[in-house]
């Protein structure tokens, strides 16, 4: 059979762009303006062009919905169930993007609004998207285990605490404080800047990621 003998199944892109705010885990979302689930909230996407990747997809329809760009993407699954889009036979290819706090979002194209909503207190969501921002939050817990992609939602600079505070929150699990710096030190990932913060107690050390720390951190989870 010819490739023409076969239907044609419209591709789309979606985007989980999680960050780290108020001390918490929180995935930008967007209020349909068009049918179908017309005024509910979604992952930001769209469909893809054919003269573009996916990927290209993925960073133009984030800022056409959010006027977010330059940010970390990494390809996190494909959705196909044929019942997945009203519209008809979708498939759905979702991203994964990290970014540091703050960062300004604002709504566009068929969005009706742009706002960050905490992991814990997702309103119901269009389509599959639950399942896509369960999926990348079970990616980010994984990575993160294995490798310096943290580093994605922190400022450049920041002390041992605040760093220990943000894989806690991701990982959802109090960290042995020695362990934690121990392990973090031995992996090599980070290191020391002639700065120093000033607070309440002594002077905290800052520290920021090496610059080649965004490959995979060993064969070896940090945080058993």
């Amino acid at each position: 059979m010819a490739a023409s003998d076969y239907p044609k199944p419209s591709v789309t892109v979606d985007v989980v762009i999680i960050t780290l705010r108020a001390e918490e885990l929180q995935v930008l979302l967007v209020k349909r303006d068009l049918a179908p689930y017309k005024g509910r909230w979604a992952v930001p996407g769209g469909f893809v062009h054919l003269d573009e990747s996916l990927e290209t997809a993925a960073r133009r329809e984030l800022h056409e919905e959010t006027g977010v760009a330059d940010v970390y993407l990494e390809q996190l699954y494909t959705f196909g169930d044929p019942g997945r889009d009203p519209r008809g036979r979708v498939i759905s290819v979702a991203y994964i993007a990290l970014v540091p706090a703050p960062l300004t979002v604002e709504a566009g194209s068929d969005a009706r609004e742009a706002r960050w909503w905490s992991l814990s207190k997702l309103p119901p969501l269009a389509f599959d998207h639950d399942k896509m921002v369960q999926l990348a939050l079970t990616r980010l817990r994984y990575k993160i285990e294995y490798s310096a992609v943290g580093f994605r939602l922190l400022p450049e600079c920041f002390t041992l605490s605040e760093l220990q505070k943000a894989y806690e929150i991701i990982l959802g699990e109090p960290l042995d404080k020695r362990n934690f710096r121990r392990r973090i030190m031995e992996a090599e990932v980070i290191e020391p800047t002639d700065d120093i913060r000033a607070g309440e107690g002594r002077p905290a050390r800052l520290y920021r990621f090496r610059r080649d720390a965004v490959a995979e951190v060993k064969a070896r989870r940090l945080f058993p």
